[in-house]
Parts: C-alpha cells; structure tokens; sequence
C-alpha cells in the first residue's frame, strides 16, 4: 500500500508540475505576444512619424525649389524691363539731340541770312532760350521716364522680396 500511495503522490505530483508547465508554457506565449504586437506598433508609429517627416521635408524642399524658379523669373522679368527700357530713353535721347542739332542748323542758316549784327546777336539770343527752354523740358521728360523705368525694374524684385518675407517670417512648418 506504501507503494500504491508513493506511486499516486508521483502520479499528483507529474499532474500538478504538468498543469504548471503548461500553464507557464502558456503564459511565457501570451509574454511573446503581447511583446511582438507591442513591438510592432512601436515600428509602426516609427513608421507613420518618419514617413510624415520626410513628407514634410519634400514638401519644404519643393517649396523652396518653386521660391528660387520665381526668383529668377523675376530676376529675368526685371532685367528684360530695364533693357527695353533703356532702349526706349536712348532713342528718345537721340531724338532730343536730333531735334536740337536741327535746331541749331536752323539758326546757322538764319545767322547767315542776317543783314546786321543786332539782327545776328538777336537770333543767337533767340536760339539760345529756345535751346535751353526745350532741353530743360526734354531733360525734366527723360528723367521722369527713368524714374518709372527704375520702379517698373524694381517691381519684380520688390514683389519676390515681399513674398520672402511674408513667407520667411513665419516658422517653417513640417
């Protein structure tokens, strides 16, 4: 009977270590899962951050690339602005020193027709005033049209830098 009972208790005592070992088998899997699917989210949030950082960074540098194309458009706007510009008062200049050359050849004429010296010196006085009164008002004209040439180069460049500081002057968004 001794033997019977010793076996029985061995028989328990298999059971009882069986159960437990099942029981930790079970517990040490429900560990390994919990830390996979805890691990798992942990990459994926990685993940979803990463991917929102680069997206932020792409869009800053597209950004970016589209501010420096509207820069030189600007740059090129302006420069191409000045040039004809600048054609446009050459040619009003020379039209200036045309009509006062012609002026002046006028006078020549006229000074050689004259029949006396008062008739000459009159004349001369005459041309005179006409010259200056004509290039004060084609001066005071030339540079009222340089004036608006410098604003209209300017604009371009004004307005980018305007757009510079509106854009810049804000913390940069990711």
């Amino acid at each position: 009977m001794a033997s019977e009972k010793v076996a029985e208790a061995k028989k328990l005592s298999a059971e009882a270590g069986g159960a437990r070992a099942a029981a930790g088998a079970t517990q040490a899997k429900k560990l390994i899962e919990d830390g996979a699917a805890q691990a798992r989210a942990t990459v994926e949030k990685s993940m979803e951050q990463a991917t929102k950082t680069a997206e932020g960074l792409f869009k800053a540098a597209n950004e970016a690339v589209e501010f420096g194309r509207g820069n030189l458009e600007a740059v090129a706007k302006s420069a191409q602005t000045w040039t004809v510009g600048v054609q446009d008062i050459s040619r009003q200049t020379f039209a200036v020193v045309q009509g006062l050359t012609d002026q002046a050849l006028e006078n020549a004429k006229a000074l050689v027709a004259a029949k006396s010296l008062k008739e000459a010196a009159d004349l001369q006085a005459s041309f005179a005033r006409a010259a200056i009164e004509r290039t004060l008002t084609e001066a005071a004209r030339l540079q009222e049209a340089a004036l608006r040439l410098a604003e209209q180069t300017a604009a371009p460049l004004t307005a980018r830098a305007t757009l510079a500081f509106e854009k810049f002057g804000r913390p940069i968004s990711v």
